[in-house]
């Protein structure tokens, strides 16, 4: 695929203010890509994301995860003890009690433990290997058209999304979607909230890479009537 391509039709067709971004997981056992300078410092994936839209390209090895709550979903690290018993989120007011907290990241999908031993993050224009999933920034109405309608143009039916109280980049906009291979949204959490420059109307939407090529076609259709005509007033 030409994803500098396809970075031009999403943008024009949703009307979106930043690229999309590519994310790709590298595995146990993998190098790094050539072409995606290593970070300086820590970076959470969620920044890693907001950065990349923006026009970065980067190379955030296990030892610059700087969020071990998202690590740890992403297989890169093991869950830390306070995260495992739902203390910490508790701490952060986000909970009634610490059981709660557990009960979410009980519940949360996760990699494999070592699976992965970093990402590989860039606008979905400057990709140099194929992404396991491309997150989408924007607004409700511009995600509108990928989730629920790009999704059930051709089958129809209902979409069910995936989401928590946090976790909402590494989650639900990354390791969702790369697990099932479906199209899944995120209305934000209070982790990428406090932690990134996400406006107050955005939010995220991550979709397979095995998926893009059909999302766009769509987009493509639906952007010859419905969109357009939704948006006259």
């Amino acid at each position: 695929m030409d994803y500098s391509e396809a970075s031009k039709k999403l943008v024009s067709i949703l009307g979106l203010k930043y690229e999309p971004v590519a994310v790709t997981l590298i595995k146990n056992g993998q190098l790094p890509p050539d072409g995606y300078k290593e970070v300086d410092g820590n970076l959470r994936h969620c920044q890693s994301i907001m950065r990349a839209r923006k026009g970065e390209v980067m190379w955030i090895p296990a030892s610059k995860h700087a969020c071990f709550v998202g690590a740890s979903a992403l297989g890169i690290v093991a869950t830390p003890e306070k995260v495992a018993s739902g203390e910490f989120h508790y701490n952060l007011g986000m909970f009634s009690s610490a059981d709660a907290a557990k009960r979410m990241i009980d519940a949360r999908p996760t990699l494999p433990l070592g699976s992965v031993i970093g990402t590989v993050v860039s606008p979905l224009s400057k990709a140099k290997v194929p992404p396991d999933v491309v997150v989408v920034v924007g607004t409700p109405e511009q995600l509108y058209w990928i989730l629920p309608v790009a999704a059930t143009f051709e089958k129809g039916g209902r979409v069910t999304i995936n989401t928590a109280a946090m976790q909402a980049t590494c989650v639900d906009s990354t390791i969702i979607p790369y697990l099932t291979g479906e199209i899944n949204v995120s209305l934000g959490c209070f982790g990428c909230r406090r932690s990134t420059d996400i406006a107050p109307e955005e939010m995220y939407a991550g979709i397979p890479a095995t998926k893009l090529e059909e999302v766009i076609r769509i987009l493509e259709k639906l952007a010859s009537g419905p969109i357009p005509k939704s948006r006259t007033k």
